[in-house]
């Protein structure tokens, strides 16, 4: 009998397979696998050196093993001949405790000896810019305030028609694409659902958008802050939890100002409480935090929150709700590991339930305007060190995560952090070379 994935190969057509996982710091690998050797590694996975991505593993150790779910599979529109697969990493028949799918899938596991299945939509916001990373790649899109702009995005109408076409094709059901605030940032949503498939489809989506960048000769950037004077790429998530079967939502309650139920309520309490001590997963560059902290655009707005508060349909906190039975968190950046970052919303959500901790009461007011006559709410880390500290010292993240992969995270991290500091900018010779 054929395998799951020899049986699609030939009913497909698909002549190879992208073996892939996703290392801590966010890197996709891949091994390349012709269709007739699919069937053993579908069962024993494809092996790799795991010391040559970001794990906690050393070159003295075996193969890191990388098992495909088959549930994953995408055949790539632009080259059909081409299955890609999402993986979970093993190594002497165990899981590898630092894989951020493994984590995810840990969480996922406790929320449903709960009772509790959770669905998420991320919002994708990117960069088209030059090859060379120097410029944007449309030198027309320069208007002050460009967000929806129906030219610019019409002037790109080739690689999104491309983007767009190839989603509908792989039954991610896209339903807008428009202009973002920033000259040369796009956003692309597609339709919500289980938070292990959203993951999935959120690395796919930013490898394809790369792939099809270069393709129509520009390149696709997640940089959090690419340009100073430019609105940064977030990565918002709109979050919900719903029964066993996935058909009843738990977080809504028509009755509420927000529509919102207890369960919603202690979960967003979960996220606010552990908000410091996650905003290196979900914020985990240096580069993020010239966004959290960014000046007042040329757009006129950042649209990144300075401060963990929440609020109805106010894009001016950390989360939004903007309609019953969800909420929006909109503190991640274009950067954050798409699996430690569902797997990080999940933990600090049930540990809102578990503790039952109370978000207080939202505040409805314009925190760009008003925020700094709010004394009670807390700020987000200033920089990617700070960050790094907080989580280190989070015992519900340790507990929940495990003190594996949060160390070998903060290790890797920390190594970024030093060559970062060790840099000589221009600016400091700029100001200080007289001083």
């Amino acid at each position: 009998m054929p395998t799951i994935l020899e049986k699609a190969a030939k009913d497909k057509g698909i002549e190879y397979f992208l073996i892939s996982f996703v290392d801590i710091l966010g890197k996709l690998r891949s091994k390349m696998v012709p269709a007739r050797a699919i069937g053993p590694m579908e069962k024993n996975g494809a092996g790799f050196a795991g010391f040559a991505a970001y794990l906690n593993i050393s070159p003295a150790d075996g193969d890191t093993m990388a098992i495909p779910d088959p549930d994953s599979l995408i055949q790539l529109p632009w080259r059909p001949e081409v299955g890609w697969l999402a993986a979970d990493l093993y190594m002497d028949g165990k899981p590898v405790e630092a894989s951020p799918r493994v984590a995810l899938k840990k969480q996922l596991a406790r929320a449903e000896k709960l009772g509790y299945r959770m669905k998420t939509g991320v919002e994708c916001e990117f960069f088209l810019i030059s090859q060379d990373g120097k410029s944007l790649a449309d030198s027309s899109d320069v208007d002050a305030k460009p967000c929806y702009d129906q030219h610019a995005l019409m002037r790109q109408y080739p690689f999104a028609k491309e983007m767009c076409d190839s989603m509908i094709e792989m039954g991610f059901s896209p339903y807008q694409l428009d202009h973002e605030d920033a000259n040369g940032q796009y956003e692309m949503n597609w339709d919500y659902d289980d938070a292990l498939k959203t993951a999935d489809r959120h690395v796919f989506f930013k490898y394809m958008t790369r792939e099809l960048a270069e393709k129509h000769g520009m390149r696709a950037t997640y940089m959090p802050k690419p340009f100073p004077d430019r609105t940064g790429s977030g990565c918002h998530a709109h979050i919900s939890i719903w029964d066993k079967t996935g058909k009843e939502n738990l977080f809504e309650d028509k009755k509420n100002e927000l529509g919102l139920s207890p369960l919603a309520y202690e979960f967003l309490g979960g996220i606010m409480h552990n908000t410091r001590s996650l905003a290196a997963i979900f914020n985990p560059t240096v580069n993020s935090y010239k966004r959290i902290k960014s000046a007042r655009t040329a757009s006129g707005c950042t649209y990144s929150p300075t401060t963990i508060t929440y609020a109805g349909n106010n894009r001016t906190h950390m989360i939004r709700v903007p309609g019953g039975g969800r909420f929006e968190l909109r503190l991640m950046d274009g950067a954050a590991n798409p699996y430690l970052m569902q797997a990080g919303m999940l933990a600090a959500g049930l540990d809102g339930v578990e503790q039952k901790r109370d978000p207080g009461k939202p505040l409805h007011i314009n925190m760009y305007e008003e925020g700094q006559n709010v004394k009670s709410t807390n700020k987000l880390p200033t920089d990617l060190q700070e960050a790094l500290k907080l989580l280190g010292k989070s015992k519900t993240m340790r507990e929940a995560l495990g003190d594996e992969l949060i160390d070998t995270f903060i290790r890797f991290k920390e190594a970024e952090w030093d060559e970062y500091s060790f840099h000589l900018t221009e600016w400091e010779r700029d100001n200080t070379l007289d001083c």
